[in-house]
């Protein structure tokens, strides 16, 4: 099967092409909008806000989330900010800037066209949240205020303080519930979508269980939208929310939807360092404190090694004594280069024996320098430079630090009981984001007719590595501003198809394949919790498949979570009924998933003989130890399609062309 992208041929410049897209595809009448229906799988950024669009155009919406409120999604926990290219600061940011970023940063493995689509919609994006009511940081004069990324050399981030995904989640939940009231949106909470139903090669429904009384329900539409995540949980910790799974993804790619890139997944170098064997799930602390914050180790092995005997602190090292790292590599872009530059120095610096904490996994992130630039800039302002103390000054900065980013040092030293104010925090890479997915077209289509993938659920805009901020970006450009089109050219020849029924053969099947999936589990009887196999997943993915792989490692990976998929069905104890509240089961039907997608990650990581973004072989580096792509023989999107085991999956290539942006080795010296 040959990959058709559908990126419009418009023979005109790139700048141009969603414009002209949209004036020509095919539209549905208002009053026929009425008759269609849609299911979103997920209400999250993505999901809530295509969900409260489409009910807003007209559309019949049913809303799936396997949370009790589509408050509680994920995205509550983005932090940082959302990247729009406004140009408020006047610092040269442009839509082609916004774009040549993020395919610099996604190391040149994404497809262009969507690229430049998200940069020139993100704008959009801003003016809805204002409208919303979203409480985005604002400077003295009233004017949104913006603060700097990683991967960028302008100011474009778009912040609510340090919770600017709770914000503007709140946003698209408000936009949810209007719908909701009018009845527009039909709301399914603490439901979870099981399998897709296909109709004469069309996506016309899901199978989904009652979390609440274990019901198996079918639900039918004219299509189906899945923005249920990413699939980070494969790693057991990670950043994710311990519920995050990629069971909707993987039960639409096992139905037909082929599964991009699963081996690009975001290590993001500011997170809390894993304390110990007890731990569920990783803190992130948002990239924005890479702003103010300096990352560094002790230049001298043997002061780490006091450190971490305790017999030195942070604060006992003079400035000669410290190796700001990244500042020293990257002069250009210092402590604000890309996450997966960020993350491999920390890795190398702590493998090298500098490590600063009792296990030697963790760098320091140090606010001393801010606080006192921010509290001499303040004594300046006040007319008291030369009679200020410098108790004052540290004083003076301190508050401004404390208003910039006060809820994340709380939250750090609730969780490490350590004053980030006063100590430097201690921080390492942990898994947070997966830029691969199930792969769509121009419109969002994955390979099944009818079935559309959104958010991060999809693999298109970010290449091989996410820039900061552009998370919450993508989730809102697909829901908000790019499926309501792309879907409507889809349902115009169903406007007189009339309701889908559900008592066909198609669900009839596709719900006796849930139903003997969740049996099998009850009555498995085994000897182990799903928690015991996760975590040995979790251990091989980071050991093998995780910041730095090799061939031997992969190798071994698949072989061993091959091995452990086997034991899992096996030997897997999941106590209770199917017919009841039983989260142990709902845990083994993602888990399950995980063990699948696992393997593919791995198989996919191995084929890929070259080093990008967040996929690092250890094989191809460059003399710097930087990665070295292969455009010669990798420029594409490897698509995986299922065909009865991640073994045996067929790979399909999507050639990635370059017309607007020069392939170089990139480079943030």
């Amino acid at each position: 099967m040959a990959l058709d992208s559908k990126v419009p041929n418009t023979n005109g410049p790139l700048s141009e092409m969603w414009t002209n897209y949209k004036d020509h595809i095919n539209l549905v009448n208002p009053a026929n909008k009425r008759n269609i229906d849609v299911i979103v799988v997920g209400t999250g950024l993505a999901g809530g806000s295509a969900a409260a669009t489409l009910a807003e155009l007209g559309y019949n919406v049913k809303a799936f989330c396997f949370q009790d409120s589509p408050r509680r999604a994920h995205s509550i926990a983005a932090q940082g900010g959302i990247n729009a290219a406004k140009n408020y600061q006047g610092d040269g940011d442009s839509t082609y800037r916004l774009f040549y970023d993020t395919v610099k940063g996604g190391d040149y493995r994404s497809r262009e066209a969507n690229v430049y689509r998200l940069a020139e919609v993100s704008t959009n994006i801003i003016d809805q949240c204002v409208a919303q009511g979203v409480p985005l940081a604002r400077e003295y004069g009233g004017l949104l205020d913006n603060r700097s990324f990683g991967g960028a050399l302008v100011s474009r981030t778009f912040y609510a303080k340090g919770q600017t995904g709770q914000q503007l989640l709140l946003g698209a939940y408000s936009a949810m519930n209007r719908q909701i009231g009018r009845g527009k949106i039909k709301m399914y909470n603490r439901h979870e979508m099981l399998d897709l139903v296909i109709v004469d090669g069309k996506a016309r429904g899901i199978i989904a269980r009652n979390l609440v009384t274990g019901e198996i329900e079918r639900h039918s539409a004219h299509a189906v939208v899945v923005g249920s995540g990413g699939y980070g949980n494969v790693f057991f910790l990670s950043t994710n929310a311990m519920g995050s799974n990629a069971t909707a993804a993987w039960k639409i790619h096992k139905k037909g939807a082929f599964f991009a890139n699963p081996c690009y997944t975001q290590i993001h170098p500011t997170c809390i360092p894993v304390s110990g064997d007890h731990q569920s799930k990783l803190t992130l602390m948002s990239e924005s404190l890479r702003n103010d914050g300096r990352i560094w180790v002790p230049k001298n092995i043997e002061d780490a090694i006091a450190i971490r005997e305790g017999r030195k602190t942070a604060i006992d090292l003079s400035e000669d004594e410290r190796d700001y790292y990244l500042e020293r590599r990257y002069p250009a872009f210092g402590n604000l280069v890309p996450r997966d530059v960020a993350s491999r120095a920390a890795k190398e610096r702590c493998d090298a024996g500098y490590g600063v904490n009792k296990t030697g996994q963790a760098v320091f992130l140090d606010f001393a320098a801010a606080i006192q630039r921010y509290g001499k800039e303040k004594a300046y302002v006040k007319g008291i430079e030369h009679t200020a103390t410098p108790e004052q000054i540290i004083e003076m900065g301190t508050a401004v630090v404390a208003d910039k980013y006060g809820n994340l040092f709380q939250m750090y030293e609730k969780i490490v009981d350590e004053n980030p104010y006063k100590m430097p925090m201690k921080i390492f890479p942990a898994v947070h984001y997966t830029m691969g997915g199930t792969w769509v077209d121009y419109n969002l289509m994955t390979t099944i007719p009818g079935c559309f993938s959104i958010g991060e659920s999809n693999f298109s805009d970010h290449g091989a590595n996410r820039l900061g901020a552009s998370a919450l970006m993508q989730g809102l450009a697909d829901g908000y501003f790019v499926l309501p089109y792309t879907i409507g050219a889809y349902l115009a020849p169903d406007i007189k198809t009339g309701p889908i029924p559900t008592n066909t053969p198609e669900f009839e099947a596709a719900e006796n394949n849930v139903r003997t999936q969740l049996e099998r589990f009850v009555n498995n009887k085994g000897s182990h919790s799903v928690d015991y196999f996760h975590k040995i997943l979790g251990k091989i993915m980071w050991d093998k498949v995780g910041m730095a792989r090799n061939a031997q490692g992969l190798t071994e990976a698949i072989q061993e979570i091959s091995e452990l998929r086997e034991r899992f069905y096996k030997e897997v104890l999941v106590p209770g009924t199917m017919d009841s509240f039983n989260q142990e089961l709902e845990k083994a039907m993602r888990v399950a998933d995980f063990l699948e997608l696992g393997e593919l990650f791995a198989k996919d990581a191995l084929h890929r003989k070259e080093s990008c973004g967040g996929h690092f072989r250890e094989e191809y580096q460059t003399p710097e130890g930087e990665a070295q792509r292969d455009d010669e023989n990798f420029a594409y999107v490897a698509a995986w399609e299922y065909t009865g085991k991640p073994s045996e999956a067929i790979l399909h290539k999507e050639e990635l062309k370059f017309e607007n942006i020069k392939l170089v080795q990139r480079s943030y010296k």
